[in-house]
């Protein structure tokens, strides 16, 4: 076992992270993130997939790449040759975890299947990530988020009225499995302190995607047909979303008739309208909205920004403005909250990594370990958990196994 981090709650444990692209290096970096050793393997060719994806940083990274691998080792293997399989297996047996998404029965194929590699550990938490159910039809189906957030509804729920489905920013149905999956995960740990034995965690794309729908998805089985789609406004909530200033967008949530009232007396100089009896009530101004929002839309457009959220937090309205992505990253409360961090890279300089969003007794977890370059760590690791001399691991480079 490695030895333990003062401070950071998973110190102790060590992942063996074979999977690749986003959902399982998610989840293994949330491991990470949290204390653990992650060890990831990869190509010694081509390493992870998302290696290739996007903006380069230095000769093997990408921002891509670097957002999901994080606080992990990076050690590479041939899994398609037997010296490599071997090796993995007998890494596995130093892990406390191993997670992996291979296509349907690959891991099998290697040797490295939970029910190949918990005999000689029974105490392994094994995590298995496919697109859909392992035990279903659709087993040996591949899982690709764009494709999951189509099938699972998402992008139906997604976007304007009227408009064609739209897909998320970002990859949320991966981002979102791998969360779960580190979720169960850390309560296979947790019931392993009292049991002494192993879990095979299951997760699916498409399961993990239908859940993300929450309460819409809870609305459309109710309703019998799909919920309407309010774009940047609220379902139910009115006035709730994005409203445009004279000089750019900004948010403003007024979550009750309270700060309705505040919001046309204080904030557009309208008190009209919060004696209107079509507007008093939350749901008179959800049923009535087509009449009430191009006449908040015209009286914001008169006033800057700045002015908007000044006069909207002086009374009590939840507001923000809408900032560009860098302008987000770049902001003081980013700066402030230590949110991104430069970390040193051997070709780059330095390059920007994101930290832990986590903060554990007023600690935030720390970036200990930059997004390795590809194989970095393979010699350290497999001499001291597997003794391999250096003529030995000399000899499998020579090879391509690493």
């Amino acid at each position: 076992m490695p030895t333990p981090t003062s401070g950071l709650p998973l110190a102790g444990v060590r992942v063996l992270d074979l999977s690749r692209v986003l959902a399982g290096p998610m989840s293994a970096m949330v491991l990470g993130d949290l204390g653990a050793d992650v060890i990831k393997v990869e190509h010694p060719g081509r390493g992870d997939d998302t290696r290739d994806w996007g903006l380069r940083v230095g000769r093997t990274e990408t921002a891509y790449f670097n957002s999901v691998n994080r606080n992990k080792r990076s050690v590479t293997l041939d899994l398609q040759s037997p010296d490599g399989q071997q090796i993995a297996r007998e890494l596995a047996r130093g892990c406390d975890v191993v997670i992996q998404n291979f296509k349907f029965g690959g891991a099998e194929k290697l040797g490295l299947g939970y029910g190949q590699l918990s005999k000689a550990r029974p105490d392994l938490v094994y995590c298995s990530i496919s697109g859909y159910d392992r035990t279903g039809a659709e087993a040996v189906r591949p899982g690709y988020d764009l494709v999951v957030q189509g099938e699972a509804g998402l992008m139906a729920l997604n976007g304007e009225a009227g408009q064609p489905p739209l897909k998320f920013g970002v990859a949320a149905v991966d981002l979102f499995t791998g969360m779960y999956a580190a979720q169960a995960i850390l309560a296979a740990l947790f019931e392993r302190q009292r049991t002494g034995r192993g879990r095979h965690v299951e997760m699916a794309l498409f399961d993990c995607g239908l859940m993300i729908t929450a309460y819409c998805g809870l609305e459309a089985l109710i309703r019998g047909g799909d919920p309407p789609r309010y774009g940047n406004g609220h379902p139910s909530i009115v006035p709730y979303g994005v409203f445009d200033a004279e000089d750019g967008p900004l948010v403003i949530t007024v979550g009750n008739n309270n700060q309705f009232e505040r919001f046309c007396r204080e904030v557009i100089g309208r008190p009209d309208l919060a004696a209107d009896p079509r507007f008093a009530t939350n749901p008179g101004r959800s049923a009535h909205r087509a009449e009430l929002l191009p006449i908040l839309d015209a009286e914001l457009r008169r006033s800057k920004r700045r002015d908007l959220l000044e006069r909207l937090a002086r009374a009590g309205i939840p507001c923000g403005e809408v900032a560009g992505l860098h302008e987000a990253l770049t902001s003081k409360r980013a700066v402030d909250g230590g949110l991104v961090t430069m970390q040193p890279h051997p070709q780059a300089g330095s390059t920007p990594v994101l930290a832990p969003p986590w903060r554990i007794d007023g600690a935030r977890m720390p970036v200990r370990r930059a997004p390795p370059s590809l194989g970095e760590d393979t010699n350290d690791v497999l001499h001291a958990m597997l003794g391999l001399s250096d003529e030995r691991l000399a000899q499998l480079k020579a090879q391509g196994v690493i």
